[in-house]
């Protein structure tokens, strides 16, 4: 088709995702809908001799990101660098303010200075989108951004970082301790050398800050969120968990209420039956429920060079169709302030697991503890495990607020017959 407009876009970033985007665009130049070609005319990356499985000598290199984003052959810049500030802000920024387009698959940076990132392409007119920044390919952003604009979001929850997933998984399906899986998922590709950010908790408590501003329409507040990552996770706790007809997931929830919005990344029961807990590898999955709509549920792959370079890609197609809209669910100068809830006034069902000597009346002191602290037991599990010190005991309690049960934990930990401090897990609210 002649008369077909060429879009000139610049890639700052070439690992993974820049690698699965330059080829798709190399193979696919005009797969917009609407028409249109995308050609790569710039590229920028810590290293231009690092060994890369695609050939860039005939693309135009640019050591400093933000010059390519500045550039004038640049009509669209796609940041794929990393990074919450430094030159991955600072290209994002010179782009947005020349009023060029931005897609970027940056969770820490929208996640940490997504308001103010937004008044800036708002207020130049220039389209900044990040589906890939979320789930990879699986289109929740679009979903949240788009789809449910005619309904009122009042949470959303799921998994949302493969590693942790897989080493989870695999902990359970093979029997091997956390440090033994994480060192084979860092072999393997599925975690960085590095893995803080991801079992940690980071990675997650990013995503569903981005997703609790596009569900609630208020501003990403990632200094908001409660983490907590899968380090401290223990073999039993799986393995016992499954007994009592569950699995052990990181979750990232965001719940809107009358007093704000309460942010949790936290390792979760799931009943096994539930759909987040047969979601296992490196998948993602998501549940987002609406006060019309009721819930949905996705899921799919959230990393890996083809399913996030199709993410950026469906970005920049949105770009060339001339697609606009605000960057979250309001323009920026309307976004709701984001008001966090405290946790200790949340309420939901746990999941404790005690180790205690093995003699009378222990079961009976912990039960009667409880309830003085006004926390009321939904199930018992007593089972004895070797190689263990004491004899752990496990219990599910009713719903209960936060501040009550760790002011019950404090209490129990004062026991004679209990040899450490009780383990503290959440039965995910799903």
């Amino acid at each position: 088709m002649t008369g077909q407009k060429t879009w000139r876009v610049g890639v700052a970033g070439l690992g993974t995702v820049g690698a699965g985007l330059l080829n798709f665009l190399s193979e696919r130049p005009a797969f917009a809908p609407a028409g249109g070609r995308a050609v790569v005319t710039g590229v920028s990356a810590r290293s231009r001799s690092r060994p890369r499985p695609f050939d860039i000598s005939n693309l135009p290199w640019f050591d400093d990101p933000v010059a390519l984003a500045a550039s004038p052959e640049t009509d669209v810049f796609v940041e794929l660098i990393g990074g919450s500030d430094g030159p991955a802000k600072a290209a994002v920024e010179a782009a947005l303010s020349a009023g060029k387009p931005v897609v970027t698959a940056n969770k820490a940076l929208i996640a940490e200075h997504g308001a103010e990132l937004a008044a800036l392409a708002e207020a130049k007119g220039a389209p900044l989108l990040f589906e890939a920044a979320v789930m990879g390919g699986t289109p929740a952003v679009k979903m949240l951004r788009e789809a449910m604009v005619g309904d009122e979001v009042r949470s959303v929850a799921g998994i949302l970082n493969g590693t942790c997933n897989y080493i989870l998984t695999e902990m359970e399906a093979t029997g091997r301790p956390f440090a033994e899986v994480l060192a084979e998922a860092q072999r393997l590709g599925y975690a960085e050398a590095d893995p803080t950010m991801d079992v940690g908790g980071l990675d997650a408590a990013h995503k569903i800050s981005i997703l609790a501003a596009l569900a609630f329409g208020c501003a990403p507040n990632y200094a908001a969120a409660e983490i907590e990552g899968i380090e401290g996770v223990d073999l039993l706790d799986i393995q016992l968990a499954r007994d009592l007809g569950y699995r052990i997931k990181l979750v990232a929830s965001a719940d809107r209420s009358p007093d704000g919005v309460l942010v949790r990344v936290h390792p979760s029961l799931a009943p096994l039956a539930h759909p987040l807990a047969q979601a296992g590898g490196a998948l993602n999955a998501l549940f987002i429920e609406g006060a019309r709509i009721g819930r949905i549920f996705i899921q799919g792959p959230g990393a890996g060079s083809g399913p996030t370079a199709a993410a950026v890609a469906a970005d920049i197609a949105d770009v060339m169709t001339g697609s606009a809209r605000p960057v979250f669910q309001a323009p920026a100068g309307q976004l709701k302030p984001f008001t966090p809830v405290d946790p200790s006034k949340s309420v939901g069902r746990a999941y404790l697991r005690l180790s205690v000597k093995d003699e009378p009346g222990v079961i009976a002191a912990v039960s009667e503890t409880l309830a003085e602290a006004g926390v009321s037991i939904e199930s018992f599990l007593q089972k004895p495990v070797e190689n263990t010190q004491g004899v752990p005991i496990v219990l599910t309690t009713h719903a209960v607020a936060e501040s009550v049960l760790k002011a019950a934990i404090e209490r129990i930990a004062e026991l004679p017959a209990v040899l450490d401090r009780p383990r503290l897990l959440r039965i995910a609210r799903i």
